[in-house]
């Protein structure tokens, strides 16, 4: 079993590392090409997934912080934004929703005119 282990452990921390690499947005994947990290990581196992960790892997929001804080500038996510998280999209919510609510107002008031006149 002591023979075992370190081999065990480079296993499973290849595994992490290639399906972290592989679970990665393209766009995200720092330094190389996504498919050139997942073969270092298949063919290099030890430093692969070491430089995957350091030099590949995408910033977490934490690092975001981290890199703005020191004058770095952060990327917009590429992933789009839930609309209930948007204010533009909940603005023209609002909008549209009074506009309609106008609109309905004035065909009651124009047809209780109508009835009235008749």
């Amino acid at each position: 079993m002591g023979r075992a282990l370190p081999f065990l452990i480079v296993l499973v921390a290849t595994l992490v590392a290639l399906i972290d690499c592989l679970s990665t947005d393209r766009d995200d994947v720092r330094g190389l090409p996504k498919t050139v990290w997942c073969l270092a990581i298949l063919l290099l196992p030890v430093v692969g997934v070491i430089a995957w960790f350091f030099a590949g892997r995408p910033f977490t929001t934490e690092q975001h912080a981290g890199v703005a804080a020191a004058g770095g500038t952060r990327r917009r996510p590429s992933r789009p934004v839930a609309p209930d998280d948007d204010p533009d999209f909940l603005r023209n919510i609002d909008t549209t929703r009074a506009r309609n609510d106008a609109e309905l107002l004035r065909r009651w008031e124009e047809d209780l005119k109508r009835r009235e006149e008749e």
